[in-house]
């Protein structure tokens, strides 16, 4: 899952973004309130941390920038203020839950996980596809019933192609995604890890998952 990081303090950033992908999640960060808007408005992100005290644009006017756009993904709000009438005021700006500065990484990644299930049982816990099953809150999966051990990285982009079935992804939707907006697309890397998922959830089955599109990228089809 791919969640913005919106904070300005470079080493809070840092702290936050290594612990997140330690864990499997894909973490893009923004240094003020208008580059965050701008990458949730352009990016579909599963979950936004927002720092309350930001540059440009402050994080309470950016949460409601987001939900005037109609933008619902989830938003942890993140700050130093923790009087009742800082928290009703994140709260009523749009955000979904409240986190006071100093905290610890145990308790951050507590109610990212818990926002993240939350989003997950709206759309609803495991996706199928074809004998392909996913659990997006566990991060595990299985073909025709029998356990795949993925990487964090596999599973980001078989989570990307199973939420995107038989529908044409480009190389470029692919990096945006599964890694980031700073990615070279011009390198292979994309090619290196389909043809990984492939040898892990095609190679034992006689229908073929993961097809290329020549030319343009792949896409996820039953043939």
């Amino acid at each position: 899952m791919r969640i913005l990081v919106v904070e300005d303090e470079k080493k809070v950033a840092s702290f936050i973004q290594r612990g997140l992908e330690s864990e499997g999640f894909q973490v893009d960060v923004a240094a003020d309130g208008e580059e965050g808007v701008s990458l949730a408005k352009g990016n579909p992100y599963d979950l936004i941390l927002m720092d309350v005290m930001l540059p440009k644009m402050d994080g309470l006017t950016a949460i409601r920038e987001l939900r005037a756009a109609h933008i619902t993904t989830p938003v942890l709000c993140l700050t130093a203020k923790d009087t009742v009438e800082d928290i009703v005021a994140g709260l009523d700006s749009g955000s979904d839950d409240y986190l006071t500065k100093p905290f610890a990484f145990a308790e951050l990644l507590a109610r990212v996980r818990a926002l993240v299930r939350r989003g997950s049982r709206e759309r609803g816990a495991d996706i199928t596809y074809a004998d392909l099953r996913l659990d997006p809150v566990a991060h595990k999966v299985w073909r025709a019933g029998k356990e795949v051990d993925l990487t964090a990285k596999e599973y980001a982009l078989l989570e990307y192609f199973i939420r995107n079935p038989e529908k044409t992804l480009t190389r470029n939707m692919i990096a945006e995604h599964v890694w980031d907006y700073t990615f070279d697309s011009f390198t292979n890397i994309i090619d290196v890890y389909v043809n990984y998922l492939r040898k892990k959830i095609d190679r034992d089955f006689t229908t073929k998952l993961v097809h290329t599109v020549r030319g343009v990228g792949y896409m996820l089809k039953a043939e």
